[in-house]
Protein backbone atom coordinates (compact mmCIF):
# COMPACT_ATOMS: atom_id res chain seq x y z
CA UNK A 1 0.00 0.00 0.00
CA UNK A 2 1.41 3.20 -1.05
CA UNK A 3 2.37 5.60 2.03
CA UNK A 4 0.36 8.47 0.84
CA UNK A 5 -2.82 8.94 -1.23
CA UNK A 6 -1.84 12.66 -2.05
CA UNK A 7 1.42 13.18 -3.53
CA UNK A 8 0.77 17.09 -3.70
CA UNK A 9 -0.84 18.42 -0.98
CA UNK A 10 -1.24 22.09 -2.39
CA UNK A 11 -4.11 20.54 -4.56
CA UNK A 12 -6.20 20.60 -1.44
CA UNK A 13 -4.57 23.20 0.57
CA UNK A 14 -2.64 26.41 0.35
CA UNK A 15 -1.27 29.28 1.64
CA UNK A 16 -1.38 32.64 -0.48
CA UNK A 17 0.20 35.74 0.50
CA UNK A 18 -1.00 39.11 -1.29
CA UNK A 19 -1.11 42.93 -1.14
CA UNK A 20 -4.64 44.70 -0.88
CA UNK A 21 -5.41 47.62 -2.75
CA UNK A 22 -8.28 48.75 -1.35
CA UNK A 23 -10.60 48.17 -4.33
CA UNK A 24 -13.26 46.27 -5.50
CA UNK A 25 -13.27 43.34 -7.47
CA UNK A 26 -9.34 42.54 -5.98
CA UNK A 27 -8.44 38.89 -7.49
CA UNK A 28 -6.14 36.42 -5.99
CA UNK A 29 -4.61 34.12 -7.92
CA UNK A 30 -2.10 31.41 -7.42
CA UNK A 31 -3.77 29.25 -5.22
CA UNK A 32 -4.29 26.26 -7.74
CA UNK A 33 -7.71 25.34 -7.29
CA UNK A 34 -10.97 26.78 -6.39
CA UNK A 35 -11.27 26.97 -2.61
CA UNK A 36 -14.15 25.80 -0.46
CA UNK A 37 -12.65 27.54 3.05
CA UNK A 38 -10.96 30.79 2.97
CA UNK A 39 -9.28 32.04 6.27
CA UNK A 40 -8.22 35.41 5.24
CA UNK A 41 -5.62 37.58 8.05
CA UNK A 42 -4.60 41.33 7.50
CA UNK A 43 -0.27 40.68 8.56
CA UNK A 44 0.60 43.91 9.45
CA UNK A 45 -2.75 45.61 10.93
CA UNK A 46 -5.20 44.78 13.72
CA UNK A 47 -7.87 43.95 11.61
CA UNK A 48 -10.02 40.91 12.71
CA UNK A 49 -9.90 37.27 11.20
CA UNK A 50 -12.00 36.86 8.27
CA UNK A 51 -13.73 33.47 7.39
CA UNK A 52 -15.57 32.52 4.50
CA UNK A 53 -17.00 29.44 2.22
CA UNK A 54 -18.95 28.02 -0.36
CA UNK A 55 -21.56 26.71 1.57
CA UNK A 56 -22.57 30.00 3.42
CA UNK A 57 -21.93 32.01 -0.11
CA UNK A 58 -20.26 34.94 -0.75
CA UNK A 59 -20.65 37.88 1.34
CA UNK A 60 -21.06 35.98 4.46
CA UNK A 61 -18.20 36.27 7.17
CA UNK A 62 -17.30 35.09 10.42
CA UNK A 63 -14.35 35.97 12.74
CA UNK A 64 -12.16 33.61 14.45
CA UNK A 65 -11.21 35.68 17.04
CA UNK A 66 -15.27 37.33 17.74
CA UNK A 67 -17.62 35.33 19.23
CA UNK A 68 -19.72 37.57 16.72
CA UNK A 69 -22.34 36.09 14.57
CA UNK A 70 -22.18 35.68 10.71
CA UNK A 71 -22.34 39.53 8.94
CA UNK A 72 -23.34 40.00 5.26
CA UNK A 73 -21.09 42.22 3.68
CA UNK A 74 -20.60 42.85 0.06
CA UNK A 75 -16.90 44.02 0.49
CA UNK A 76 -15.64 40.81 1.75
CA UNK A 77 -15.47 37.69 -0.70
CA UNK A 78 -17.60 38.37 -3.48
CA UNK A 79 -16.54 35.47 -5.69
CA UNK A 80 -14.53 31.80 -5.64
CA UNK A 81 -12.49 31.57 -8.67
CA UNK A 82 -10.84 29.02 -10.18
CA UNK A 83 -7.76 29.81 -8.88
CA UNK A 84 -8.21 31.54 -6.19
CA UNK A 85 -11.05 34.16 -4.88
CA UNK A 86 -12.01 37.93 -5.45
CA UNK A 87 -12.68 40.74 -2.57
CA UNK A 88 -14.11 43.77 -2.25
CA UNK A 89 -12.88 46.44 -0.52
CA UNK A 90 -13.08 45.79 3.28
CA UNK A 91 -9.85 46.41 4.91
CA UNK A 92 -9.97 43.12 6.76
CA UNK A 93 -9.20 41.44 3.40
CA UNK A 94 -8.42 44.04 0.99
CA UNK A 95 -6.50 47.65 2.63
CA UNK A 96 -4.51 49.36 0.28
CA UNK A 97 -1.09 48.39 0.95
CA UNK A 98 -2.11 46.05 3.37
CA UNK A 99 -0.62 42.34 3.63
CA UNK A 100 -2.30 39.15 3.88
CA UNK A 101 -2.41 35.80 4.48
CA UNK A 102 -4.63 33.65 2.76
CA UNK A 103 -5.03 29.89 3.78
CA UNK A 104 -7.36 27.79 1.16
CA UNK A 105 -8.83 24.49 1.71
CA UNK A 106 -10.58 22.68 -1.01
CA UNK A 107 -14.04 20.70 -0.09
CA UNK A 108 -16.62 19.30 -2.78
CA UNK A 109 -17.64 22.20 -4.18
CA UNK A 110 -21.48 22.42 -3.90
CA UNK A 111 -23.22 21.47 -0.97
CA UNK A 112 -25.67 18.18 -1.23
CA UNK A 113 -27.88 17.16 1.07
CA UNK A 114 -26.78 15.06 4.01
CA UNK A 115 -29.47 12.79 5.68
CA UNK A 116 -26.99 9.92 7.39
CA UNK A 117 -27.75 11.90 10.79
CA UNK A 118 -31.23 12.24 12.69
CA UNK A 119 -31.29 16.23 11.13
CA UNK A 120 -30.36 16.51 7.76
CA UNK A 121 -27.07 18.73 6.63
CA UNK A 122 -25.80 20.50 3.68
CA UNK A 123 -22.22 19.12 3.20
CA UNK A 124 -19.31 19.70 1.13
CA UNK A 125 -17.15 16.84 1.42
CA UNK A 126 -13.70 16.25 -0.19
CA UNK A 127 -13.00 12.62 1.18
CA UNK A 128 -9.54 12.37 -0.28
CA UNK A 129 -8.18 14.88 1.22
CA UNK A 130 -10.42 14.58 4.38
CA UNK A 131 -12.14 17.60 4.92
CA UNK A 132 -16.05 18.51 4.90
CA UNK A 133 -18.07 21.57 5.36
CA UNK A 134 -21.34 21.37 7.11
CA UNK A 135 -24.18 23.47 7.49
CA UNK A 136 -26.93 22.56 9.74
CA UNK A 137 -30.71 24.07 11.68
CA UNK A 138 -29.89 23.16 15.52
CA UNK A 139 -32.38 21.56 17.64
CA UNK A 140 -33.70 21.53 21.18
CA UNK A 141 -32.84 17.75 21.82
CA UNK A 142 -29.59 15.15 21.28
CA UNK A 143 -28.96 15.33 17.21
CA UNK A 144 -26.80 13.30 14.77
CA UNK A 145 -25.16 15.17 12.06
CA UNK A 146 -23.93 13.82 8.59
CA UNK A 147 -20.24 15.58 8.06
CA UNK A 148 -19.91 13.31 4.41
CA UNK A 149 -16.39 12.26 4.98
CA UNK A 150 -16.69 8.62 5.24
CA UNK A 151 -14.11 8.73 7.73
CA UNK A 152 -14.28 9.41 11.63
CA UNK A 153 -13.05 13.14 11.88
CA UNK A 154 -10.23 13.88 14.36
CA UNK A 155 -11.10 17.55 14.89
CA UNK A 156 -14.18 19.25 14.24
CA UNK A 157 -14.96 23.51 14.34
CA UNK A 158 -18.08 24.50 15.32
CA UNK A 159 -19.98 28.13 14.97
CA UNK A 160 -22.93 29.09 15.47
CA UNK A 161 -24.16 32.15 12.57
CA UNK A 162 -27.18 33.67 14.29
CA UNK A 163 -26.03 34.43 17.63
CA UNK A 164 -22.81 35.64 19.72
CA UNK A 165 -21.60 32.11 20.90
CA UNK A 166 -18.10 31.16 21.38
CA UNK A 167 -16.43 28.76 18.34
CA UNK A 168 -16.17 25.08 19.77
CA UNK A 169 -13.48 22.93 19.19
CA UNK A 170 -13.54 19.18 19.20
CA UNK A 171 -9.99 17.34 18.78
CA UNK A 172 -9.97 13.63 19.16
CA UNK A 173 -6.89 14.20 21.39
CA UNK A 174 -9.96 16.11 23.95
CA UNK A 175 -12.05 13.49 23.68
CA UNK A 176 -16.20 13.56 23.80
CA UNK A 177 -16.18 15.59 26.46
CA UNK A 178 -13.98 18.13 26.51
CA UNK A 179 -13.53 21.38 24.32
CA UNK A 180 -11.45 23.82 23.82
CA UNK A 181 -12.73 27.67 22.64
CA UNK A 182 -11.34 28.88 19.29
CA UNK A 183 -12.10 32.57 20.27
CA UNK A 184 -10.45 32.82 23.75
CA UNK A 185 -6.93 31.34 25.44
CA UNK A 186 -8.68 29.04 27.50
CA UNK A 187 -7.90 25.91 28.66
CA UNK A 188 -9.97 22.73 28.01
CA UNK A 189 -13.18 22.59 29.58
CA UNK A 190 -15.85 19.80 30.39
CA UNK A 191 -19.15 19.74 28.20
CA UNK A 192 -22.11 18.00 27.28
CA UNK A 193 -22.23 19.46 23.67
CA UNK A 194 -20.60 16.86 22.02
CA UNK A 195 -24.50 14.80 23.00
CA UNK A 196 -23.32 13.53 26.75
CA UNK A 197 -19.86 11.73 25.84
CA UNK A 198 -20.72 10.58 22.34
CA UNK A 199 -17.57 10.45 19.63
CA UNK A 200 -18.22 10.87 16.30
CA UNK A 201 -18.14 8.31 14.16
CA UNK A 202 -17.20 7.72 10.20
CA UNK A 203 -20.75 9.09 9.12
CA UNK A 204 -22.10 11.65 11.83
CA UNK A 205 -20.93 14.01 14.84
CA UNK A 206 -23.34 14.08 17.53
CA UNK A 207 -24.34 16.91 19.32
CA UNK A 208 -26.19 17.58 22.75
CA UNK A 209 -29.60 19.69 22.65
CA UNK A 210 -30.33 23.21 23.67
CA UNK A 211 -26.39 24.45 23.59
CA UNK A 212 -26.43 27.81 21.91
CA UNK A 213 -22.19 27.01 20.70
CA UNK A 214 -23.36 23.99 18.70
CA UNK A 215 -27.36 23.08 18.70
CA UNK A 216 -30.04 25.31 20.04
CA UNK A 217 -33.29 25.38 18.37
CA UNK A 218 -33.89 27.01 15.20
CA UNK A 219 -30.23 28.52 15.36
CA UNK A 220 -27.89 27.56 12.12
CA UNK A 221 -24.25 26.73 12.30
CA UNK A 222 -21.53 25.62 10.17
CA UNK A 223 -18.97 23.42 11.23
CA UNK A 224 -15.67 22.58 9.40
CA UNK A 225 -14.36 19.16 9.62
CA UNK A 226 -11.22 17.42 9.32
CA UNK A 227 -9.94 13.77 8.97
CA UNK A 228 -6.65 12.80 9.03
CA UNK A 229 -4.80 11.59 5.89
CA UNK A 230 -1.56 10.29 6.08
CA UNK A 231 0.98 12.32 4.77
CA UNK A 232 -1.21 15.44 3.77
CA UNK A 233 -2.77 15.82 7.45
CA UNK A 234 -2.34 15.53 11.12
CA UNK A 235 -4.22 16.20 14.12
CA UNK A 236 -1.77 15.06 17.42
CA UNK A 237 -0.91 16.17 20.65
CA UNK A 238 2.89 17.12 22.24
CA UNK A 239 3.88 17.78 26.00
CA UNK A 240 6.04 20.74 25.82
CA UNK A 241 9.29 20.55 28.08
CA UNK A 242 9.73 25.13 28.64
CA UNK A 243 13.35 24.32 27.03
CA UNK A 244 14.19 26.49 23.84
CA UNK A 245 15.36 22.93 22.68
CA UNK A 246 11.61 21.62 22.43
CA UNK A 247 10.24 18.92 21.43
CA UNK A 248 9.97 17.29 17.82
CA UNK A 249 6.56 16.24 16.74
CA UNK A 250 6.31 14.04 14.23
CA UNK A 251 3.73 14.37 11.63
CA UNK A 252 4.66 11.97 8.70
CA UNK A 253 5.01 14.81 5.86
CA UNK A 254 6.69 18.12 6.12
CA UNK A 255 4.13 20.84 7.18
CA UNK A 256 2.78 23.81 5.39
CA UNK A 257 0.80 24.54 8.00
CA UNK A 258 0.49 24.40 11.85
CA UNK A 259 -1.82 25.46 14.46
CA UNK A 260 -1.27 25.13 18.23
CA UNK A 261 -3.40 25.25 21.47
CA UNK A 262 -2.10 24.40 25.05
CA UNK A 263 -5.17 22.39 26.56
CA UNK A 264 -3.85 22.54 29.93
CA UNK A 265 -3.20 26.19 31.27
CA UNK A 266 -5.56 29.35 30.62
CA UNK A 267 -3.99 32.33 29.23
CA UNK A 268 -2.38 31.40 25.90
CA UNK A 269 -2.79 31.45 22.36
CA UNK A 270 -4.23 29.42 19.47
CA UNK A 271 -0.96 30.15 17.27
CA UNK A 272 -0.27 29.70 13.97
CA UNK A 273 2.32 29.10 11.58
CA UNK A 274 3.04 28.68 7.76
CA UNK A 275 5.41 28.06 4.58
CA UNK A 276 5.45 31.11 3.39
CA UNK A 277 5.62 33.37 6.13
CA UNK A 278 9.07 34.20 6.17
CA UNK A 279 8.94 30.66 4.84
CA UNK A 280 12.39 29.10 6.56
CA UNK A 281 13.89 27.81 9.60
CA UNK A 282 13.82 28.86 11.90
CA UNK A 283 12.36 32.24 11.19
CA UNK A 284 8.49 31.25 10.83
CA UNK A 285 6.57 34.16 12.02
CA UNK A 286 3.23 33.72 13.96
CA UNK A 287 -0.15 34.86 13.69
CA UNK A 288 -2.78 33.89 16.41
CA UNK A 289 -6.36 32.56 15.45
CA UNK A 290 -8.35 34.05 18.77
CA UNK A 291 -6.42 37.39 18.58
CA UNK A 292 -6.76 40.20 15.62
CA UNK A 293 -3.18 41.53 16.47
CA UNK A 294 -0.43 42.52 13.77
CA UNK A 295 2.07 39.24 12.50
CA UNK A 296 4.86 38.59 15.33
CA UNK A 297 7.89 38.05 14.67
CA UNK A 298 9.11 37.48 18.17
CA UNK A 299 7.69 36.43 21.37
CA UNK A 300 5.92 33.56 20.51
CA UNK A 301 8.35 30.90 19.50
CA UNK A 302 9.44 29.81 16.13
CA UNK A 303 9.16 26.06 14.82
CA UNK A 304 11.26 24.23 12.35
CA UNK A 305 9.19 22.67 9.88
CA UNK A 306 11.14 19.56 8.79
CA UNK A 307 10.66 16.87 5.95
CA UNK A 308 8.80 14.47 8.44
CA UNK A 309 7.16 16.90 11.31
CA UNK A 310 8.12 20.40 13.50
CA UNK A 311 10.36 21.02 16.12
CA UNK A 312 9.82 23.57 18.84
CA UNK A 313 12.44 25.96 18.65
CA UNK A 314 11.35 28.05 21.69
CA UNK A 315 10.72 28.04 25.44
CA UNK A 316 7.83 30.63 25.21
CA UNK A 317 4.21 29.40 27.00
CA UNK A 318 2.18 29.57 23.79
CA UNK A 319 4.28 27.05 22.59
CA UNK A 320 6.21 25.52 24.95
CA UNK A 321 4.75 25.68 28.55
CA UNK A 322 6.68 23.04 30.52
CA UNK A 323 4.48 19.49 31.08
CA UNK A 324 1.45 21.55 29.16
CA UNK A 325 -0.05 19.52 26.49
CA UNK A 326 -0.67 21.14 23.30
CA UNK A 327 -2.39 20.12 20.68
CA UNK A 328 -2.48 20.95 17.32
CA UNK A 329 -3.91 20.59 13.62
CA UNK A 330 -0.85 20.31 10.61
CA UNK A 331 -1.25 20.19 6.63
CA UNK A 332 1.41 18.84 4.60
CA UNK A 333 3.62 20.77 1.71
CA UNK A 334 5.10 17.83 0.89
CA UNK A 335 4.21 13.96 2.55
CA UNK A 336 7.55 12.33 4.08
CA UNK A 337 7.58 9.65 1.00
CA UNK A 338 5.42 9.76 -2.26
CA UNK A 339 3.20 7.18 -3.34
CA UNK A 340 6.13 5.86 -6.05
CA UNK A 341 8.67 6.14 -2.86
CA UNK A 342 10.35 9.36 -3.51
CA UNK A 343 11.51 11.06 0.11
CA UNK A 344 11.23 14.78 0.44
CA UNK A 345 13.50 17.08 2.77
CA UNK A 346 13.74 19.19 4.80
CA UNK A 347 13.99 23.15 4.20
Amino acid sequence: MAYTTIDKPSDYFNTVLYTGNGSNGHAITGVGFSPNWVWIKERNSTSSHSVSDTVRGTTKRLNTDLNAAEETLSGVMQSFDSDGFTNGADNGVNENAKTYASWNWKAGGSASSNSNGSITSSVSANTTAGFSIVSYTGSSSNVTVGHGLGVTPKMIIFKNRNSATSWTVYHEILGNAKRLVLNNTGAEESTNQFSFGTSPTSSVFALGGGYGDVNTNGATFIAYCFAEKKGYSKFGSYTGNGNADGTFVYTGMKPSFVMVKTTTDAGYNWVIYDNKRVGFNPDNDTLTANENRAEQTSGFGHIDMVSNGFKIRASTNDTNRNANVFIYMAFAENPFVTSTGIPTTAR
